[in-house]
């Protein structure tokens, strides 16, 4: 329950209101594991603890968090600078199955930030592409200056991530695809029998994303999804994150779907 310091080492702007930011161990120590999906409380001193995915690549020697400002805490976090001290309690919660994908086609999902949770998986995935029968990444934003993490789609392009963008409206130079990320998945170059999908995003786009790829064909027990909520102690003590008779912290934040299908279509839950 007591936070370790960290200092960050960068933060980078990814969009008008989205940053992420690099963090190391003050004491030098790297020894920090995770597994994709997995989330740690970020503690910005005097301000508060917020629960942020870890958007990084599992090799890599630095955590990573991407997220949005939308509160006092990510407005603090948003203020740090190289050097400056936050704490962090974690990693927390379940992953993807990365253990799953071995052989089959893996699909990502992703609606606007959704994407920061699934980085961790994507660098993996696209580490052992050849493991895979097909690696397709759906991803849908508001507009193409909402469209998270370029260097990284364009390196995971040249990696075998075949790769689909969508958005809501066009602007700018924008000659993509324009509508939905629901859109997708009707066309996308998958195999419902034998696909992995991974989907992370706003709620009410991951109810029709579910419906969509029910339509197309895939099972429930091979849909995932991570969850979100308002989490305050990480271990299932306080019950902020409670959904159904799951807590999102120490259940989740990544269920099959199958799992909480009966608990998703409720809206306001």
């Amino acid at each position: 329950m007591l936070p370790k310091e960290f200092r960050v080492r960068r933060v980078r702007r990814e969009t008008p209101d989205t940053f992420t930011v690099e963090i190391e161990a003050a004491n030098g120590d790297q020894a920090f594991g995770f597994a994709p999906g997995q989330f740690n409380m970020l503690y910005a001193f005097g301000v508060g603890e917020i629960a942020i995915s870890i958007s990084g690549d599992p090799q890599a020697k630095s955590l990573m968090h991407t997220t949005r400002v939308v509160g006092t805490v990510t407005k603090g976090l948003g203020k740090l600078r190289p050097g400056d001290a936050l704490g962090v309690r974690g990693p927390f919660g379940s992953s993807w199955p990365i253990e799953r994908a071995a052989g089959c086609d893996v699909v990502v999902v992703a609606g606007g930030i959704g994407l920061a949770p699934l980085r961790g998986a994507l660098y993996h995935l696209v580490s052992c592409r050849k493991e895979l029968r097909r690696l397709v990444l759906l991803y849908g934003v508001r507009s193409p200056q909402d469209i998270l993490y370029r260097r990284d789609l364009e390196r995971w392009r040249n990696g075998g991530l075949q790769t689909f963008v969508t958005v809501d409206r066009a602007t700018g130079s924008w000659l993509g695809h324009v509508g939905v990320v629901t859109s997708l998945i009707p066309h996308a170059p998958f195999d419902p029998v034998n696909a992995v999908v991974m989907v992370c995003g706003p709620e009410i786009m991951m109810r029709y994303t579910m419906l969509a790829l029910q339509k197309r064909g895939v099972s429930e027990e091979r849909i995932f999804l991570s969850m979100e909520r308002n989490m305050k102690c990480a271990v299932g003590f306080c019950g902020h994150c409670q959904f159904g008779p799951e807590f999102i912290c120490k259940d989740g934040p990544v269920f099959c779907y199958d799992r909480i299908k009966n608990w998703l279509g409720i809206r306001e839950l």
